[in-house]
């Protein structure tokens, strides 16, 4: 199968580093028009949809391929080798924050850094760690997805933004959200709530920029700072920006942190 037509990889830019760009749930490519026209003079940068999500191609879903995070790492690791792409910065959000950190300890000559956006390495509370959530938030969760997709999108998506002053951020989440088939997106809030990448953290090797928002109901502050502990060569920011989206919410302050930490 064609891979950029699967993943919808579009490439634009004047650099010959590649930068790229994975978003995060229930989202896709055009989340980041915020912010990769900033790097297009000095970078190639890479956008693509996971398999399900954005303008993927549905056709090559396959439930046990996506079954975990690996599955959608492997789509990374196929662009990459689909256009030959070597020492990648690699931005992520959300979920692709783990997505992009497997993908590097999987095949680590294939990147430089790497900079994650609202990462967390596991969701529900365990023992002395803070997740954010408990075990039975993520299952009521899960169990209103199957049951009234619509509404829950509608619900959750303006609370994952914050911002309530610009309703049209929480709209455009809310659409994105709508607008990926709800059986798909189950799967994928399964495999992304319910996922435990602790002990990955300690593998990775890139020098690692940590964009943490201040009030992040899907990522808390302890969140930012346990990753920051677990990974050595990292950079901990935390940002002015609340929500979970500061890359659509505060793409001036997200741009000014990424740009600092580039040039390190």
């Amino acid at each position: 199968m064609d891979v950029l037509k699967r993943n919808n990889v579009k490439v634009f830019g004047q650099g010959s580093q590649p930068m790229v760009f994975a978003h995060g749930f229930g989202c896709g490519q055009h989340m980041w028009q915020h912010i990769w026209p900033a790097f297009e003079n000095e970078y190639k940068i890479v956008l693509f949809d996971y398999v399900g999500s954005g303008s993927s191609d549905i056709n090559a879903y396959n439930a046990e391929r996506y079954n975990s995070l690996n599955g959608y790492a492997q789509d990374v690791l196929d662009i990459c080798h689909q256009l030959d792409l070597r020492n990648c910065i690699f931005v992520g959000h959300s979920v692709s924050c783990m997505i992009g950190l497997l993908t590097s300890v999987k095949e680590p000559d294939l990147f430089e850094s790497l900079v994650l956006i609202g990462p967390s390495a596991r969701y529900i509370d365990d023992n002395e760690y803070t997740g954010g959530f408990q075990q039975s938030d993520i299952e009521e969760l899960l169990v209103t997805m199957e049951k009234n997709y619509i509404g829950w999108a509608n619900f959750l998506a303006p609370a994952i933004m914050q911002n309530s002053d610009r309703p049209e951020l929480g709209a455009e989440l809310t659409e994105s959200f709508c607008s990926t088939d709800p059986v798909i997106a189950k799967q994928f809030a399964q495999v992304t709530f319910l996922s435990d990448n602790r002990r990955d953290l300690i593998n990775v090797k890139h020098p690692t920029l940590i964009l943490q928002c201040s009030q992040d109901i899907i990522a808390p502050v302890q969140v930012g700072e346990y990753l920051h502990q677990q990974m050595p060569r990292s950079v901990y920011r935390l940002m002015q920006a609340t929500g979970h989206c500061p890359h659509l919410s505060a793409p001036e302050e997200a741009l000014k942190l990424m740009k600092e930490f580039l040039v390190l």
